[in-house]
């Protein structure tokens, strides 16, 4: 019985990677039992397309080799790879250069497949929402922003459940035996959120700025320095080392800012503020936060839907990230993602 077309694709990307400037003939030698010289000629195009492959040379000379795309997307098993402990995984743990202006610069982050989901997801939010009325359609609007409010606070450790938030956010109402400081996590939540709705081109284009005014909406009165910081920080889990230079972390936020607003895809722009502004670590806390919340401001700033993440399990949020910031591959954050956009769609519109 043939193989899954994945698995072809599998394959092919191993063989590539284990023997640099191999030709098609020999790419063939190995997949013939599944696909002929056609179907692998078109296979191979997709994946230069896709930036996992490089392409070195022209008709019977041409060679492949695995671009450093392929480092950013290939699948890697969350399972598998904390199987190891902290200390004896191979990870790159110092801060990539390359990778805001270079590698994700040049890499499309979603295959075809995955884009065309995601448009027509996006297709199905803007019908569902044409037929609400306005009142509907903020009425919708705040039972996502609580659960995101949330589940936001949960990846941070807040014990708060989900009643109990929207209790104390249309109440005022804390939970007798919970911090003080983790009803003022959900409130600055709620301010944050409200202050993009009411502005959504606040983030159009994104600046430093922008990102500093909304990481003080959340983590006002939490004892937390504002602005950039100026010190180390490290990160529970991991042995990557964030940027410990102002300088150099205002540089690499600013790279941000001028590739996410050089984007055209606004998928790309949402996951990106996701992942890299965690990845840069610009605060003394509160990064993911920020970043989530300028990744919904995106979405909303150009009438996509907002995501909640209500349903993403916390260890499993940290786990994708922590590969992020080991591995730069967005992999396994990229499948939530997907995933969560099409549960917000789903659920909420």
């Amino acid at each position: 019985m043939p193989r899954h077309k994945k698995d072809i694709e599998t394959i092919v990307l191993e063989f590539i990677k284990e023997h640099p400037d191999c030709h098609s003939k020999d790419i063939l030698k190995v997949a013939k039992k599944d696909i002929g010289s056609t179907t692998l000629k078109l296979l191979l195009h997709r994946m230069f397309r896709e930036n996992l492959i490089s392409v070195i040379g022209k008709g019977k000379n041409t060679k492949y080799q695995i671009s450093p795309g392929y480092e950013l997307l290939h699948s890697i098993s969350v399972r598998e790879y904390f199987k190891k402990e902290i200390d004896d995984r191979k990870i790159r743990d110092s801060f990539n250069y390359e990778l805001i202006n270079t590698t994700l610069h040049n890499t499309p982050l979603f295959s075809e497949k995955e884009y065309k989901h995601l448009i027509n997801l996006q297709d199905e939010y803007k019908q569902n929402a044409s037929v609400l009325t306005p009142t509907e359609y903020k009425k919708e609007l705040e039972r996502l922003a609580i659960d995101l409010i949330w589940k936001s606070s949960q990846i941070e450790g807040n014990t708060y459940s989900l009643l109990e938030t929207e209790r104390l956010i249309k109440e005022q109402e804390e939970t007798t035996g919970k911090t003080r400081d983790e009803a003022t996590m959900i409130l600055n939540h709620k301010a944050a959120l409200d202050f993009i709705i009411a502005n959504r081109t606040f983030i159009n284009p994104l600046t430093i700025r922008a990102i500093e005014d909304i990481h003080s909406l959340l983590i006002k009165d939490l004892r937390v320095d504002r602005n950039i910081r100026i010190g180390r920080v490290g990160i529970s889990g991991t042995n990557y080392k964030p940027l410990d230079n102002e300088h150099q972390i205002r540089e690499a936020l600013q790279d941000l800012c001028n590739l996410i607003n050089g984007q055209k895809d606004v998928f790309s722009k949402a996951l990106l503020a996701l992942l890299v502004i965690s990845y840069i670590q610009p605060f003394a806390d509160g990064n993911k936060r920020t970043a989530r919340i300028i990744s919904n401001a995106i979405l909303m700033n150009n009438e996509y839907c907002p995501i909640s993440f209500r349903t993403v399990d916390t260890i499993e949020y940290k786990q994708a990230m922590l590969i992020f910031y080991e591995q730069n591959n967005i992999s396994a954050f990229k499948n939530i993602f997907i995933d969560q956009f099409a549960f917000a769609v789903e659920t909420y519109f």
